[in-house]
């Protein structure tokens, strides 16, 4: 039978999943618990992008479907990836030829791909991501999804156009012993009261100082590393300050998140995370914002809200940002606070901190004699489905065509504000926004942030 052929019953098979417990995630299980009885009824997959972040993702992706491409622009990455999936599926005795390609629409043009993985600097997210719907491909792509506020208006349009099943990579949804899932719970029950303050602690950047231009190195594609983004040369020091011990300071790899030109530093990299379930717990991920504005200290001078210099990071390093949300809720999105990394909600009855390691204060110490029930988080918060591994999340929907864990809709409100604040900022302006227009009111000419030039031939073609 062919994989397409698999896939035609795969998808007319319906999930009894609901009411079922799902203990771990592991292969065999994972694959039976998803209705996948043999090699042969799992999805086909395509890992578009494979370096640093792709070695978790990839290989969580490979316990529910088999993979039989690579892309990658950096050749080393992409033969890394092949070889690292070649070797994961030979162990499960499912060996098979991994192609790779440079140019990630030969991903999308093959017929047999049913999912994509997109693990990309995050400039590149949106225009692969609507490419890859519209190719009739199911969509896991990392966090932040969106460079701009515009973007998302884009790809809910297409998602909603092709009906595809599109899993974001926030992980806290679904994950880290559930902390995240149990404060969304304890808001929603109203175990602190009426929240008035939620501080989201995402930490700061790093100043590079000086990073001088230097050789592309072997293997790879720098005019289609940048995509979208203005044509630059390359830059990499040893002796600029990295925020990475595996990685040199540069415009690239891992790198590029300091940079606004391909993303929006700590605002849209762990803003991506705590923004997000803080935003999810107060309900204003079906709404947003009333109003952004905040200081920043960034690490290179700036003019009309652009950075001046080019051989140095440019994302703020420090920054406090006070976001106005409906109910008289004040979110602080902050580099730091006296709680650490983490998110602080703050009601009329109560007070706690979460972060990926613990939560602490009294109504989390509650919890030990008052839990969150097991139903309440798969049916309340999981729109029925069981918690577990993000990649589990996904795939389980997949298979029900349901809407995941970290669907688009509330990603987009959440990076909205994201993406707000690093306006705010940049400006120095206070931003009123109109979250059904999607437009910022009191300072019209502050709309031409909501989006931002594309370089020619990279442009993402979607009228909204």
């Amino acid at each position: 039978m062919s994989h397409r052929s698999n896939r035609r019953t795969f998808l007319k098979t319906t999930a009894a999943l609901a009411g079922a417990a799902m203990p771990c995630w592991s292969t065999s299980a994972s694959s039976r618990a998803l209705g996948f009885q043999s090699v042969n009824d799992r999805p086909v997959l395509g890992c578009i992008g494979t370096g640093d972040r792709w070695q978790g993702v990839g290989p969580a992706a490979l316990n529910f479907a088999d993979c039989v491409a690579v892309c990658d622009v950096d050749r080393s990455h992409m033969e890394q990836g092949r070889d690292k999936v070649k070797g994961i599926q030979e162990k499960k005795g499912t060996s098979g030829d991994v192609e790779m390609y440079e140019d990630y629409r030969k991903i999308l043009d093959r017929k047999d791909i049913d999912v994509v993985t997109i693990v990309t600097p995050d400039h590149w997210h949106s225009k692969i991501a609507i490419d890859a719907m519209r190719a009739g491909k199911d969509v896991y792509c990392e966090k932040p999804l969106t460079l701009t506020i515009h973007e998302g208006k884009q790809i809910i349009k297409v998602l909603e156009e092709t009906g595809r099943v599109f899993q974001v990579g926030t992980q806290q949804r679904t994950e880290m012993d559930q902390r995240f899932l149990k404060a969304v719970a304890m808001i929603k029950q109203g175990r602190i009261g009426k929240v008035r303050k939620v501080v989201c602690d995402i930490g700061g950047s790093t100043d590079s100082g000086l990073i001088d231009e230097a050789p592309v190195p072997e293997g790879l594609n720098w005019e289609l590393w940048l995509g979208q983004a203005p044509l630059v040369p390359y830059r990499s020091s040893t002796t600029a300050n990295s925020s990475n011990k595996k990685y040199p300071a540069s415009r690239c790899h891992y790198e590029f998140r300091w940079w606004y030109e391909y993303s929006g530093g700590k605002m849209t990299d762990w803003g991506a995370h705590h923004v997000d379930i803080a935003s999810w717990a107060i309900g204003i991920d079906e709404t947003g914002p009333l109003s952004v504005q905040g200081t920043a200290k960034h690490p290179c001078e700036f003019e009309n809200g652009m950075p001046v210099q080019s051989d140095r990071y440019n994302a703020a390093v420090e920054f406090d940002v006070t976001v106005m949300c409906p109910g008289d809720i004040e979110m602080h999105i902050v580099s730091s606070s006296p709680d650490g990394n983490g998110i602080l909600f703050e009601g009329t009855e109560g007070r706690f901190h979460v972060s990926r390691g613990s939560m602490k204060g009294a109504p989390a110490k509650d919890l030990e004699t008052n839990p969150i029930t097991e139903d309440y988080i798969v049916n309340q918060l999981l729109r029925g489905k069981n918690p577990g591994s993000h990649m589990g999340n996904f795939f389980e929907c997949v298979k029900d065509r349901s809407k995941p864990a970290s669907d688009v809709w509330s990603h987009h409100r959440a990076m909205t504000t994201c993406h707000l604040a690093n306006i705010a900022i940049r400006t120095g302006k206070l931003l009123e926004w109109d979250s059904i227009a999607q437009l910022i009111t009191n300072d019209k000419s502050a709309n031409q942030w909501l989006s931002r030039e594309q370089r020619k031939g990279y442009e993402i073609d979607v009228a909204v």
